[in-house]
């Protein structure tokens, strides 16, 4: 579906509800700044939020099409990585005053989430200008913050407009580009996992966004020698992608499309990082090469011959223990989030020997993890980037453990379930 299309919205969907979107404007493509003075015209008091790295790359320019409009700039300092935790919302929020009306993020991930929650927080609308082809939450409802140490995405807005330049698109960091690419192939990952929930738990799953997903992810795949030429072209349709697969999660109201398991394992090796003050990759990239040890996970279950074996047992204490050794100073937050959810009071093991053959026809149907780490390599991502920055325990801590940080059912529940005590 193409992004005129998507921004209509679907009124009467067959799954039985309504999907609409409301975003008023994407622009993508060469010299797409000069739609700014049109897009902002009923704005006169503008506070733009960036940091010292995409304002170089776009800022500059943005503040020329604003002109006087622009009451405010709030600047981050570009020599580390911005975390969107409180420290940054306030930051936002001291820059507001009582007469502004509209916030114009440039940047991208962490950008865009910290001007999704303030906007949202306080009744403002927001513009995002993108800076590169890095993630798909552009035009997500979800904001992915750190609050009190934990890694949450909370429902906010979609942004008003979303303004891309594939000039300076095309000039993003390598690394961000093929963090876009392997956001958009995690999807081969999430969706499985989609069908998986809607199996196993019963859960809402809507075939249109499935398929309109599934889309974008083989478009992109057809695109990877460009993006590792660092084609404007095709550089412009990842961004497409990317801006599509959030205005799908956007028409169900959460980010079920475009996030499963590997989402799970990078926000995972995210918390760790920061909580040990220990180095992790870009999202996208994380993404990628955990959406391959998600399908490893799957080879693992379709290779067993039956689950006549297999009961479901669970100890709280050893539980307990392993989550305080893993997750240190958040330990108390992610035991509180399961305890809420109850998840390891119930027996799975009889709905997965009930549906066995079902849920073996699911999981075979998403790539192998060699297919994916051929995906992978062809724009350039190097599996030594992964596997020499994560050490085998981390990896497989995160395969047990990284599901305790969310409240969504995917192929790691059902790895636990089967092999999490034993």
């Amino acid at each position: 579906m193409q992004i005129k299309e998507l921004l209509q919205g679907i009124p009467a969907c067959a799954c039985g509800k309504a999907h609409a979107c409301p975003i008023e404007h994407v622009v993508i493509g060469e010299n797409a700044f000069a739609s700014i003075p049109e897009i902002i015209k009923d704005y006169k008091h503008i506070l733009l939020v960036a940091d010292e790295n995409t304002y170089a790359a776009a800022g500059e320019r943005v503040v020329l099409h604003l002109g006087r409009r622009l009451e405010s700039a709030l600047v981050f300092p570009g020599d580390h990585v911005v975390i969107p935790n409180e420290k940054a919302i306030e930051a936002i929020e001291s820059h507001l005053t009582e007469s502004t009306d509209l916030i114009v993020g440039v940047g991208s991930g962490v950008i865009n989430d910290l001007c999704k929650i303030v906007s949202f927080k306080h009744g403002l609308r927001y513009d995002i200008v993108a800076t590169a082809p890095s993630m798909d939450g552009y035009a997500s409802v979800g904001s992915a913050l750190i609050l009190d140490g934990m890694k949450v995405t909370l429902n906010a807005a979609v942004p008003r407009s979303i303004i891309a330049d594939t000039a300076v698109l095309a000039q993003a960091p390598v690394e961000m580009i093929r963090a876009g690419y392997g956001d958009i192939i995690g999807k081969y990952s999430c969706l499985n996992d989609w069908r998986l929930a809607s199996l196993v738990l019963d859960e809402y799953i809507c075939p249109t966004v499935w398929d309109a997903t599934m889309e974008e992810v083989e478009k992109t795949v057809r695109l990877a020698d460009g993006i590792r030429a660092c084609d404007e072209e095709a550089i412009g349709a990842l961004m497409e992608a990317l801006v599509a697969v959030g205005i799908l999660m956007a028409y169900v109201g959460n980010s079920r499309p475009a996030s499963g398991s590997e989402h799970h394992l990078s926000h995972y090796f995210e918390i760790i990082g920061i909580e040990r003050k220990e180095d992790y990759l870009p999202h996208g990239i994380d993404v990628c090469f955990s959406a391959i040890e998600t399908a490893r996970l799957r080879e693992v279950l379709l290779a067993l011959p039956s689950l006549s074996g297999f009961t479901y047992s669970f100890d709280e204490e050893a539980y307990e223990a392993e989550i305080r050794r893993i997750y240190g100073g958040v330990a108390d937050e992610v035991l509180a989030l399961q305890k809420k959810l109850g998840w390891y009071e119930r027996d799975r093991v009889s709905i997965y020997r009930e549906k066995w053959e079902e849920i073996k026809k699911i999981l075979a149907d998403a790539p192998k993890a060699d297919e994916m780490l051929s995906l992978a390599e062809r724009v350039g991502l190097d599996k030594n980037a992964f596997y020499g920055l994560y050490s085998k325990e981390k990896i497989d801590d995160a395969l047990l453990y990284a599901k305790d940080l969310k409240d969504r059912y995917s192929v790691l529940w059902m790895y636990y379930d089967l092999f999490g005590q034993k």
